[in-house]
This record gives C-alpha cells, structure tokens and sequence, in this order.
C-alpha cells in the first residue's frame, strides 16, 4: 500500500499558519514512508471562495517548502483537485444516500430551524437536536421536493449505541451516537457540505491516512458512518494537538497574527517558520531545537508528536529565526535574502509611487520608506492623541477600523478607502478627524504616505497587527468592552444597511 496524505484548505481568506502546519504533518509522515502529498482544495463556499485566495494558499505553502505530487496546478491521476468541479460527483453520492434511506430531505426553513433548536434547548435535552423531516415517508419527501420547496440533505444517524473512533496518537475514542447531530450533507444550492464533500474525495483520490486538527474528533463519527453507508474502507485518523494562544485558546487572528504572508512580510525565513511549526508538536530523537524539513523527515514518527496544546510564542518564534540568519546564512545569501524579501523589484515597484513625491536626495528615502520595511512601528499613547477624540474614542476608531478591514474580500486601496470612509460616516466624524490616529497607528507620524495605498502594499495582516498594536498602547480591551463594541459596531451597519 502506498501511503497518500493531504491537505485540503478553504481558499476564504489569507493563508493561515495552521494550514502550514497540518500541511507539514502530513508532508513528514507521506514522506517518511515513502508515500505521495495530495492537495485539494475545497472551494464549496462559493461565496467566500476565491481564486485570489487559492493562489495565495499555493505560494504561501511553496515558500514555506512544502510542495505536493498532485493538485489543481501540477495534475494526477484523481483529479479534478478542486471541489467546485466535482459537483456531479457528490450529487451522484447524496442520491445514492437518499436511495438506501441513510439520508433524507430536510425542508426547515431558516426560521423553522432556529425554532426547532430552541424549543429543543429549552426542553434540557442532553442529546443531537430531532429533525421532524426524519419521519416522513419517501412519497411525501418525493412530493414536497416536486413542489419546488427548498431542501437540505441530512445524513440519518443511529439514535443509541457508540462509535469507537480509532486515533493513530489517542488510541480508541468513544462518542455517543445520540451526541451526534443529523449532519447536512448537501445544501439547498445543490453544493455538498465539508462532510460529504471530504468522505468522497478521500475515498476516491485513495487517501489512507488523515492527519487533521484536533477540532474535527467530533466529526469522526459522522465520517466513519458514512464510509460505512458506501461500503468503503475508511482512512487511518489521526488528531494533531491545536495550534494555541498563550492564553490556551484556539490561535485565531483575533489575538494572534495567523497568515502566512505576515511572517513572510515580517523578514522571517521559509525554513525557520517551518522548523518552528514542526517543534509545536514533534521532537527530534536528540531534543535539538533546530532542524530543516529533510532532518525531519528522516526521523520523522508519530510517536514523537505530543498531545499537549502546544503554544504559538512569536517570541520564541523570533529567537529561532534569529539563529537560523545568524547560524545558516553566508553573508552572500543574507544579502540575496534582504533583496528578495523587501528590496526586490516588484516591492519597490509599488512603494515608489508613494514615496518618490516626498524625497529632494537619496538620503531622504529611509525616513519616507522606513514604515513598508518595519513590523511594529513605534508608537506611544500620547502620540496616538488626536484633536477632537477622547481617548477611548481614538480607541474606538482604531477597533472600528479593524472590523471594517477585516471584513474586506477585496484588499486594494479602493476598497480601503471605501471602508474606511463608510466607517467615517458611521460614526459621525469628519474624515480627518477619524484617518488621524490611523495615520500614527500605520506610520508612527502625523503625516505620511497616502494611507489607503500604504495599507493595500503593507498587505491584512501587518496592517491588522499594526492596528491592534496601537489599542493596545493606549489601552488592551478587555473581552466584555470588546463584546459590548462589536455589538455597538454591527448595530450601525445594520442601521446602514436599512438605511441604504
């Protein structure tokens, strides 16, 4: 048998280290057995779904030097890659399902469905929610669907029992079926769900093991049951510990910078991030901390993985890639590394328009350029003062402006300038007024480069960081003062939105 591994990513939004990391687990273990790295990626959200996000989740993991044997831009022998163009397929498996009577249509309403969760919350009930569809008979699910009412695809589950699910590091794991929801396994739009959409792929591009978040035990058992439903044998699960925060909770972008293309615009090496994500939840034979992917390799086994949570510490992040640029680098490369991180063409291509106006001599560059090659720049409270806000205003406008970006599909200085300007109008401020302690937050000056343009450049999440650095300057939000603004925040876009 050959081992097939994959890694199947969302192209919604920025590459996240996560990705990077589940992505190097599975990478080591095909590897280290001889086997072949499959990535599919898995556009069902046609939404959110971007090509713009698919291209940047392939360069993201060919610069961290994790390259696959199969996928959407090189090919195989089980494509198509990408699940938007394996539609037929899953339409094909879902009526399958309907047919045997392992699935039915479920014909709630949005409204319906809220209704249905609350009354069962409000019973005490410790087991899946009940959906009154599961008992109706074939013809009348036949008939209703004739009608044209809009349907989902749930998969049935058994009401009493255990599945056992069988973990590579956990060993045996028993889960309740009546804890296990009625998962919906088509959606109205005729598009399949992650669950459908995955136990299909893995089966047909003949994956045998799964190496996923530790997130997705609670969906092992729907899983499990529906290679059973198709009479299929059923891959070799295996659970990573959670990337998490210093404060233990799930790493998220909320308190973390999370994308791939933030560390790589920070100055930090491929091979450094690698060995860093590698060290979250693996160990070499001899302890030693620094190691590139084919050391890896070579003693790479899952026995070594450990199921503490392991802690993203951009601190001890730092401290590795410092070794690696100090330890692993001639001066010849170091050169050829600073050129090719910020001093490239292209980069200098794009901030040269903003800073060209401002210089008279050469030397007037640094002081212009500084802020497109800093990570933090360096802000104070005072400095953050601006005429006409209180301070928790000024804190306000930084938390507004955060929100507004983070909701941006689209990350051009049109856009930028766009929300930014509607946050403006929002909260009844003059557009100097509220771009003021953006501009000190962004550049560490009252004055400096156009600001929509600086941001498109300095790219989500430098831009996020910077944003969130500045909050935290004046003032770290606590998580009620935080909840109390979103809701604060959300009401004046719902306000817009009738409005409009």
């Amino acid at each position: 048998m050959t081992v097939r591994t994959r890694v199947a990513p969302s192209p919604t939004g920025d590459p996240h280290v996560g990705t990077a990391y589940v992505a190097l687990f599975n990478y080591c273990f095909a590897k280290a057995n001889g086997g072949e790295f499959i990535l599919r990626i898995e556009d069902t959200d046609q939404v959110r779904s971007t090509q713009a996000s698919e291209k940047m989740i392939m360069d993201a993991l060919r610069w961290v030097g994790l390259n696959w044997d199969e996928g959407p831009d090189v090919g195989g022998p089980c494509g198509p890659y990408r699940q938007s163009e394996r539609s037929e397929l899953y339409q094909k498996y879902a009526q399958q399902l309907l047919d045997a009577d392992h699935a039915f249509r479920c014909f709630l309403t949005p409204a319906e469905l809220a209704e249905v969760r609350a009354q069962h919350q409000a019973s005490g009930a410790k087991t899946a929610m009940p959906n009154p569809y599961s008992e109706i008979t074939r013809d009348e699910s036949d008939a209703l669907a004739a009608s044209g009412k809009p349907f989902v695809v749930r998969m049935r589950v058994p009401t009493d029992g255990i599945c056992t699910v069988h973990d590579l590091l956990r060993g045996d794991i028993e889960i309740a079926w009546d804890q296990v929801d009625m998962q919906v396994l088509l959606k109205s739009d005729g598009m399949p769900t992650y669950h459908l959409a995955n136990v299909v792929d893995d089966h047909h591009m003949g994956i045998t093991h799964v190496l996923r978040g530790e997130e997705w035990i609670s969906s092992a058992p729907k899983h499990l049951l529906l290679y059973q439903y198709f009479g299929w044998e059923a891959p070799t699960l295996c659970h990573l510990p959670l990337l998490r925060n210093p404060d233990r909770s799930k790493l998220s972008k909320r308190k973390n910078p999370t994308s791939i293309l933030y560390y790589q615009r920070m100055g930090y090496l491929p091979e450094a991030l690698l060995n860093y994500l590698g060290r979250m939840a693996w160990s070499m034979p001899d302890e030693s901390e620094q190691f590139d992917l084919s050391t890896m390799i070579e003693h790479f086994s899952l026995e070594r993985i450990s199921l503490g949570g392991p802690i993203f510490d951009v601190t001890k992040l730092d401290w590795l890639n410092g070794t690696w640029i100090r330890d692993e680098l001639s001066d010849d490369e170091f050169m050829d590394r600073v050129v090719k991180w910020a001093v490239n063409r292209d980069y200098l291509k794009a901030v040269i328009p903003l800073v060209r106006p401002r210089i008279n001599k050469w030397s007037d560059l640094p002081g212009h350029a500084a802020l497109f090659l800093e990570g933090l720049v360096d802000i104070t409270a005072d400095s953050l003062e601006s005429k006409g806000l209180e301070q928790d205003d000024v804190r306000r406008v930084l938390c507004y402006s955060l929100w507004a970006l983070d909701g941006l599909t689209d990350w051009t200085g049109e856009a930028i300038n766009g929300a930014l300007r509607k946050t403006a109008e929002l909260m009844d401020l003059k557009l100097r007024v509220f771009l003021s302690p953006l501009f000190i937050a962004i550049s560490g000056k009252k004055n400096s480069t156009p600001l929509f343009n600086t941001l498109a450049i300095l790219g989500r999440d430098l831009t996020r960081a910077r944003l969130r650095n500045a909050i935290n300057v004046i003032k770290p939000m606590s998580g009620k003062e935080q909840t109390r603004w979103k809701k604060q925040y959300d009401a004046l876009q719902h306000s817009d939105e009738q409005d409009g």
